[in-house]
């Protein structure tokens, strides 16, 4: 992925840390190893349509990228030969992690999370609704303390 951003610094150090927040919490969490592997693989394309999106649309919106990644991600894991079943979960991630609604797993959970918190740091966008998403997205114990102890939520 780092060769994939061809130097863009802000897009490389964001999927670092969302994928290092990811793996933190899924194995505060105690997922499973299967569960673990696609979850660290969508984190770290989870932002693979944001080149295009910048150069289709002029910008990285949610929207656009949810879109846009499908097959952008299945292109990109093709050569890794992924089972099917595995390959069709991170594709799905990648293409939902703007979504907030219907989490239907850990592993979705988690990505949702790690971004956010690496977004409320990096966009005044995400940052004035802190409050907000704790209340309304953050589920895991790990990514709660996380976000209370980064950003001195529930001082």
């Amino acid at each position: 992925m780092i060769e994939f951003y061809q130097g863009n610094i802000p897009d490389i150090n964001h999927f670092l840390k969302v994928y290092a927040f990811a793996s933190l919490i899924g194995k505060q969490e105690g997922l499973d190893t299967d569960t673990q592997d696609i979850l660290e693989i969508a984190a770290l394309i989870h932002d693979i349509a944001c080149p295009l999106c910048r150069e289709k649309y002029g910008d990285t919106d949610g929207r656009h990228q949810e879109a846009e990644s499908e097959t952008l991600a299945r292109d990109f894991l093709e050569e890794f030969h992924l089972p099917p079943s595995m390959l069709e979960r991170i594709v799905f991630l990648v293409t939902h992690h703007h979504t907030y609604s219907q989490v239907d797993g850990m592993d979705y959970q988690i990505l949702l999370e790690a971004d956010y918190l690496v977004n409320a740091g990096e966009s005044a966008r995400y940052a004035c609704r802190m409050e907000q998403f704790r209340q309304r997205v953050f589920r895991t114990k790990t990514g709660i303390e996380l976000l209370d102890s980064m950003y001195r939520l529930s001082q």
